[in-house]
């Protein structure tokens, strides 16, 4: 049975001393910082989720080739682009979200475990991420069945720009594209879940 409806609020007087932008329920606060090795093994569990790697349409790695994966990205030499922030519920690894350039294309994704689903966690964090991104347009690839991804795109301010094949797969795609800052002004006043 769910509760009553959560309400976040984003305080402009509870940012961390290192900048950080701190997202407070009556259930839980969500904060961003950058991703660490530490967080490579929990980031490992929750994409071998089965139920999870279907929504996603992608399949889980094996743990050489997701650490690997992993590596590559957190490489400065190999991505100058990118933003990669580990979502804190609470202080406990609740997921992560990462920003990168692919063809001049600016993109976002992010990745909750599934223990971490319905609470508003993605919203919260997603909305906090943006903040940190000055380009707009940003796109965001997600499975056409995954309709709580989906969701979550749409109250950032993404919009449905067109439809593809997914990679590697038949399933189809939406590509979903925020244009404005919409989602940076609704990260700075109360959102509810």
């Amino acid at each position: 049975m769910a509760g009553p409806p959560r309400t976040l609020v984003i305080r402009e007087s509870q940012r961390a001393a290192i900048g950080e932008l701190i997202v407070r329920s009556n259930q839980m606060t969500v904060t961003l910082r950058e991703v660490t090795k530490e967080d490579l093994p929990i980031f490992f569990e929750h994409q071998l989720d089965a139920e999870a790697t279907r929504m996603a349409a992608f399949p889980s790695r094996d743990r050489d080739a997701f650490m690997a994966h992993w590596a590559r990205i957190m490489s400065k030499e190999t991505n100058e682009t990118g933003i990669l922030n580990t979502i804190l519920a609470d202080e406990t690894v609740a997921g992560n979200v990462v920003y990168w350039e692919a063809a001049g294309e600016p993109n976002i994704a992010y990745w909750l475990g599934k223990t971490h689903w319905g609470k508003g966690i993605a919203t919260a964090a997603l909305a906090q991420f943006l903040t940190k991104i000055e380009a707009r347009r940003v796109f965001a690839h997600v499975a056409k069945h995954n309709f709580a991804s989906i969701r979550v795109l749409q109250k950032c301010g993404f919009r449905l720009a067109r439809e593809d094949m997914c990679d590697g797969d038949d399933s189809e795609e939406l590509v979903m594209e925020l244009r404005s800052d919409r989602c940076t002004t609704a990260a700075n006043k109360p959102t509810k879940t």
